[in-house]
């Protein structure tokens, strides 16, 4: 990172003092600082303190779509505060699955003058499971904000360092107890005495220690207990030691020295290490001394399979080929360091590139197409294989492909697979600058992930043909142009959800009736589907046909309405009909429970129309539907929309209505078109809409420009 303004220490030092002054003053045993990596919109971990880098290796990239709580307190500007693990299961499942300790949590945005920097993350040890204070939320926000100021007051963005920086929080120790007295102590007490630190590995090693494990002391240093004595090497045991470390909770296990001895360790954490007692025989009851009583239930993996699981709940929430393609580029390549990829999918007998990273366009573009027995790159062995092939180096991939080896100028690569139920899908490629060795656990771990990738390719697949085919649909259907109206200016806008099926019930409609008269409509289907899709082409035409042939707006509604029931349609359907008047300026509406539109009679001034309502489309037979009458005067902005627009989950819509029309009110209305691109982005800033919105602007013009 870049120096910061006051020139005292580099931009990243101040911000990794401010870190650890927020994690000593909250009592926090783990802190964590994320700063937004634009343009894609990934939060990447630039500063931790309180674990070991190792363990930051599944949450250093961070899509802003992901749901977690750090991505809920961005999107959402507040704090988010998670109690425990049995509520982070239950809000947040894909974290709670990578993360199985148990701790209290808080996530804050770190929001500056100009601009949202990114997040911070504050973690507790279980005992603070509980709700935060208003004095303790205020804290954590001030200390987010002086985050914040720091960056504001740099005069360069922060540089995002590949992996984060580590920091120490300095822990108070007694100001008599020197480092010989202690040793000389630990030397005198019958039990072993072991101190390991945050990254595991052995401190400091009674005789008494070194003697218990069948290690002398000068062979314990430096390493980690799992790797120094093997039977130590399980997952289980390394898994105790992660345990305490994350949510600062004191455990102890038994674990059997061949060929009989059995050990127990008992594991008390601070912010600085581990201290480990080495007690001989199989523990039979809780040491009345220890704070909490040992764990039996079987841990989570280890190291690489983190990853994994972390990943593999990630990729169960694909739903895009897209989503896949921007998944594999933030998280995967970075988990196992790769700086490229290409990714594949089986098209007609071809592997069709549907994604990729780090390449040139004329490499992709020479790629792309490649039959399924292709011979120019191992993608075709490997896919008739169903085998893996990891390649450490230019020489080696020449040995068998030369060409390849000159196409790519990558130095190393790993050729994946993707196969679902013997049949294949495509292949991902990951791609490396410099000679890579793949070690045995990067090979076992992404293995395994390619058939995690393999069936969530063919799953989005799927998704991406079926939405393709409803949505082709649903334009067929909708007008391809609104006729010219003399009198009369419009502007329309429909756009469909962010996922899900999620086309298939919003439309619209403009008829000119005479030369004076025309009728604007606009809709909503229950559901989302093909029958949706199919139902609203057959609602949107009876409505043409009544109202051409001369039918007043209660009438097109009624017989409308009769088409439905002789239809015996299972959908019900939401209309406005709107007849103008253009000569007369008037306005004469029938609402089948739609929303009522929004009227703009003046800049300035803008407000609900009241429009009696009657029942939905469908409901019934032999229904009425109130005819409500109002004015248009010359230059009024009449605006109906749909109810994406105003309905947001967990919001009032009779509040969110209110602040539409006061932005109507005072946005500029000198061009239609910006004029509805303006109450989109006002009612969905974030662009991740929930559903359907549609929009159908009408300005009466006045006499010269008729």
């Amino acid at each position: 990172m870049r120096p910061d303004p006051q020139g005292d220490g580099s931009l990243d030092e101040a911000l990794g003092s401010a870190l650890t002054g927020v994690v000593r003053r909250t009592g926090a045993s783990i802190g964590g600082l994320f700063l937004t990596e634009e343009p894609r919109g990934v939060l990447r971990m630039v500063a931790v303190c309180g674990v070991p880098q190792e363990f930051t290796a599944p949450w250093r990239r961070l899509p802003l779509t992901a749901p977690a709580p750090l991505t809920e307190a961005i999107r959402e500007r507040r704090m988010v505060w998670v109690a425990g693990h049995d509520e982070m299961a239950r809000r947040y499942p894909r974290t709670a699955a990578v993360l199985p300790y148990r701790f209290a949590l808080a996530a804050v945005p770190v929001t500056g003058a100009r601009r949202c920097w990114g997040g911070l993350v504050l973690l507790w040890p279980d005992e603070r499971a509980r709700a935060a204070s208003a004095r303790e939320r205020g804290h954590i926000t001030a200390s987010a904000h002086q985050l914040a100021r720091l960056l504001d007051d740099s005069p360069a963005p922060p540089d995002l360092p590949e992996l984060p920086r580590v920091f120490r929080v300095d822990t108070v120790r007694h100001p008599l107890l020197t480092g010989t007295a202690a040793a000389d102590y630990l030397e005198r007490v019958p039990e072993g005495a072991v101190s390991l630190d945050l990254e595991g590995r052995v401190t400091f090693a009674s005789t008494t220690a070194a003697r218990l494990l069948g290690r002398s002391v000068e062979e314990l240093l430096g390493t980690r207990p799992w790797q120094s004595l093997p039977w130590l090497d399980d997952p289980v045991y390394e898994d105790q030691y992660r345990t305490v470390v994350v949510s600062r909770a004191p455990a102890s296990f038994d674990a059997l020295r061949p060929p009989d001895q059995w050990l127990t360790f008992r594991l008390y954490p601070d912010g600085s290490g581990i201290s480990v007692r080495v007690v001989p025989g199989r523990e039979q009851a809780a040491d009345p001394a220890a704070p909490v009583a040992r764990r039996t239930a079987t841990p989570a993996p280890t190291g690489r399979l983190y990853q994994l699981v972390h990943l593999a709940a990630a990729l169960t929430e694909i739903v895009t080929v897209r989503d896949l393609v921007t998944l594999v580029t933030d998280q995967i390549l970075p988990a196992f360091g790769a700086q490229g990829m290409v990714l594949s999918a089986v098209d007609a007998g071809r592997l069709s590139i549907v994604g990729h990273y780090g390449y040139p366009g004329h490499v992709v573009e020479r790629l792309d197409a490649l039959p399924l027995d292709t011979e120019l790159t191992p993608a075709g062995d490997v896919l008739a294989a169903g085998v893996p092939a990891f390649i450490s180096s230019p020489a080696e991939l020449a040995r068998s492909h030369p060409q390849a080896a000159r196409l790519s100028g990558k130095q190393a690569w790993a050729f994946l697979p993707l196969v679902v139920s013997g049949r294949p899908v495509g292949c991902c490629i990951l791609t490396y600058d410099r000679p890579h060795d793949f070690s045995a656990d990067e090979r076992a771990v992404l293995t395994s992930l390619a058939g995690l990738v393999a069936q969530a390719l063919d799953r989005a697949g799927l998704y991406d043909s079926q939405h393709r085919l409803v949505h082709e649909l649903q334009q067929a259907l909708l007008p391809r142009a609104l006729p010219p109206v003399p009198g009369l200016e419009v502007a329309t806008r429909y756009l469909p959800a962010g996922h899900g099926l999620d086309v298939g019930g919003d439309f619209y409609d403009l008829l000119r009736l005479d030369d004076g008269t025309a009728a604007a409509v606009i809709g909503d289907v229950e559901g989302h589907s093909v029958a949706a899709a199919a139902l609203m082409g057959q609602v949107r035409t009876a409505i043409h046909a009544h109202a051409t042939a001369g039918a007043t707006p209660d009438q097109v509604l009624a017989r409308t309405n009769q088409l439905l029931a002789d239809l015996d349609s299972e959908l019900l359907v939401a209309c406005l009909y709107v007849q103008l008047d253009l000569t007369g300026h008037l306005l004469r509406l029938a609402s089948a429970g739609h929303l009522p539109p929004l009227i703009r009679p003046a800049p300035r001034h803008a407000t609900t129309l009241d429009v009696e309502p009657g029942p939905l489309l469908g409901i019934g037979t032999r229904v009425r539907y109130p005819v409500t009458a109002a004015a248009l005067p010359e230059g009024a902005i009449l605006a109906l929309h749909t109810d994406g627009l105003v309905e947001h989950p967990g919001t009032d819509v009779a509040q969110t209505t209110m602040e539409l029309a006061a932005h109507l009110a005072g946005a500029d209305g000198g061009d239609l078109a910006d004029l509805a691109d303006s109450l989109v982005r006002h009612a969905w800033p974030g662009g991740r809409r929930t559903d359907d919105v549609t929009v159908l602007l009408l300005r009466a013009l006045a006499g010269p420009e008729r």
